[in-house]
């Protein structure tokens, strides 16, 4: 019955954190049904509110609110899921009065108010496959991502046709919060963006909706301006973790090619987890020259100065003296180049945590040269690894977890069938990789998907070794040690 389903549904409502209560629910009722109609609903698969609000969704669908397609799908779940989500200035006073009881219990509610009205796609998110593998990299995490929804063909044939809007300018500007969506543009009905100052400046702070760890949160600038790495960089992501002490913080660097996906918005991601890169040891330890600080090479395949020590204010003098020797260093010995053509190549991937009263910052030095040898980078994949990993190498990889493209999942599956002899459509650009396995392995059906995870995970290691500016070998450290002795 329509009672049943959007009865269910109205309990939550008048029940959750949201600005209604019991008085409130014929009005609640009234807006259900202007979304979905007011006749028969269909059965939930259960009583949990997206299996409701799913069904509602079909309801809306057999009424003829709706197409029958992804974008007003997800408009529509928004929309029903926005009814039981409390209005920003709530969400705001909710969690900074949980902050002062501690900075987790604010996260905590935030982080599961997220998740109850499913900004966060956690059933998504499950979908991705997820393993460990050991390398001589240490033990990196690699995850084959498929929790973003495919692209909805009536959305991609619509925006030729689609009158072109600014607004919101991106996805990542705050006028998203509360947005209705369209074709092509995700539904932000239920999108809630704390807000929080950092360097006399307005940021927000919000999760993201396909996590790629846990609680995978974004720190986006109220200025729609582009990603810069300066000083200005480091202060702020001390802060944060001054703010977030259980949080880890990082920037995506600001060229491309060695930059994150969205170049065009400050932002900077974080979260509660521990990458590969933060649990690798210092492999010898430099003199910055800096009082307060100490600073090391981590033994990691992409070049990385770690400092740590407890004042932010001599951490952010240290790791501006390394940027701003960076910026205009050159080897060309080691295929180093500040600049060609005055276009400039240096830059940092800075990422900020905290060791027990310590704060510590990893500096990764990124190089974006292309060459006719290497047209995608010279420090960016090579072309004999790029049919498992083609695309940038952003801060989450750098520091040891690996999103690699969906298509993988489909192509493992043949690469199996190759593996084990069985009829395949096995894509060409894996047959030279996989015959060196099946050469390397004596590979059953009980062996062959760990021995393709340890393949993966070795390929990904190289991936990183790709990536690093001076190598792990003695001629790299021997010009990584000429560089930190001129900063």
């Amino acid at each position: 019955m329509a009672e049943d389903t959007s009865q269910k549904f109205i309990d939550y409502i008048v029940s959750s954190p949201a600005p209604y209560t019991e008085l409130d629910r014929q009005y609640v009722t009234n807006r259900i049904f202007a979304l979905v109609g007011d006749g028969q609903a269909k059965p939930a698969k259960a009583d949990t509110p997206i299996d409701l609000v799913n069904a509602l969704i079909e309801t809306a669908i057999a009424h003829g609110k709706i197409e029958d397609s992804p974008s007003p799908k997800e408009i529509l779940e928004s929309q029903l899921m926005d009814l039981m989500t409390p209005l920003p200035s709530a969400v705001n006073r909710g969690f900074w009065d949980r902050y002062q009881e501690s900075p987790s219990k604010a996260t905590d509610w935030f982080y599961q108010l997220s998740q109850d009205n499913n900004y966060i796609k956690t059933r998504n998110i499950a979908k991705n496959v997820v393993f460990p593998a050991k390398t001589v990299a240490g033990e990196l995490e690699i995850t084959i991502n498929l929790s973003k929804p495919e692209k909805d063909p009536k959305a991609i044939a619509a925006a030729q046709t689609q009158k072109q809007t600014s607004y919101p300018l991106d996805q990542l500007c705050m006028t998203n919060e509360g947005y209705l969506g369209r074709l092509g543009y995700p539904a932000r009905s239920n999108h809630r963006i704390i807000r929080l100052m950092l360097g006399g400046e307005t940021w927000g702070f919000q999760y993201s909706p396909y996590a790629y760890f846990s609680e995978h949160a974004i720190f986006l600038a109220k200025e729609h301006r582009p990603m810069v790495i300066n000083q200005h960089t480091f202060t702020n992501l001390l802060e944060i973790v001054q703010t977030l002490p259980t949080y880890f913080v990082g920037s995506n660097a600001d060229l491309p090619i060695v930059g994150g996906s969205m170049l065009t918005h400050d932002h900077y991601q974080g979260g509660k987890h521990t990458f590969p890169m933060m649990k690798a040891p210092i492999d010898r330890p430099v003199d910055l020259g800096v009082a307060g600080v100490t600073a090391g090479i981590v033994k990691w395949p992409m070049t990385d100065i770690r400092l740590t020590g407890s004042q932010p204010e001599a951490l952010i003098n240290a790791a501006t003296k390394v940027l701003d020797s960076w910026i205009d260093y050159s080897d060309a010995s080691v295929d180093v180049r500040a600049y060609t053509d005055n276009v400039r190549h240096h830059t940092i991937t800075p990422i900020a945590y905290r060791d027990g009263a310590d704060y510590v910052l990893d500096l990764v030095l990124r190089d974006n040269q292309t060459s006719a040898q290497y047209p995608d980078g010279i420090f960016h994949p090579h072309q004999d690894v790029q049919h498992i990993k083609k695309e940038n190498i952003g801060l989450i990889e750098v520091m040891g977890r690996a999103i690699l493209p969906a298509r993988l999942k489909t192509e493992m599956a043949e690469v199996t069938k190759y593996l084990l002899g069985q009829p395949n459509q096995m894509a060409d650009m894996h047959k030279p990789w996989a015959d060196s396995l099946k050469q390397d392995h004596s590979l059953t059906a009980e062996n062959v998907t760990p021995v393709l995870h340890q393949a993966i995970g070795d390929v990904f290691a190289r991936v990183l070794a790709d990536a690093g500016v001076f190598k792990r070998d003695a001629e790299g450290q021997a010009a990584l040690d000429k560089f930190i002795a001129q900063i």
